[in-house]
């Protein structure tokens, strides 16, 4: 099962929809509020290459999914 992490924040609802999508594929998956946690937001821009749109989903350390179904919030971080 492939490992993913999903970036995102409590305050953009995109990140509660790909969350909710995740758990209806049967995923298993590790989330991070990049406005609470400055590592995971630190890992995020990393592996992005700088992007603070969120929410990111990651597989396995690749950013596969930038925001959801062509929406996401921009964060200041």
């Amino acid at each position: 099962m492939p490992n993913f992490e999903l970036f995102g924040t409590r305050s953009c609802p995109y990140t509660r929809e790909m969350r909710e999508w995740l758990e209806w594929k049967g995923y298993d998956y590790v989330e991070y509020d990049i406005e609470a946690d400055r590592e995971a937001c630190a890992r995020m821009i990393s592996l992005s290459g700088g992007q603070r749109t969120v929410p990111i989903l990651a597989e396995d350390g690749d950013v596969v999914q930038i925001g959801w179904q062509g929406r996401g919030c921009v964060v200041g971080v």
